[in-house]
């Protein structure tokens, strides 16, 4: 289930999800992803949604549809590192970015990081 922020646009909350299912292995390559109709059912969001979802994930390449059949996540090892590769350090950017707001030094980041993985 997502809790959508009103601060990002649904669609790219939505691919977001998508991605991280990827790349902590809820989603594999070559699995079939659900349809439009089951994401906006299942997700409370307009079709129309969906299918910006599904064009801008293929269109990055991280999916790809079979006409008639549905659309599936691209296999790859490659793939799945770069994609691991970006939303790390797209990740690790705002944190850094929102630590230094509030003045952090990059040991006191480090310490925090570490406390919270441990709990």
């Amino acid at each position: 289930m997502i809790v959508f922020r009103e601060s990002t646009p649904i669609y790219l909350q939505i691919m977001q999800k998508i991605k991280a299912d990827i790349v902590s292995g809820r989603l594999k390559g070559g699995d079939k992803m659900m349809s439009v109709r089951e994401y906006s059912e299942s997700l409370k969001v307009n079709p129309n949604t969906i299918q910006r979802v599904f064009l801008e994930l293929e269109r990055e390449g991280i999916t790809y549809s079979q006409r008639g059949v549905g659309t599936f996540i691209v296999e790859g090892k490659e793939i799945l590192e770069k994609l691991k590769d970006t939303l790390a350090q797209k990740y690790a950017r705002r944190f850094a970015a929102e630590m230094k707001e509030l003045g952090m030094r990059k040991e006191e980041i480090v310490e925090y990081l570490n406390k919270a993985w441990e709990d």
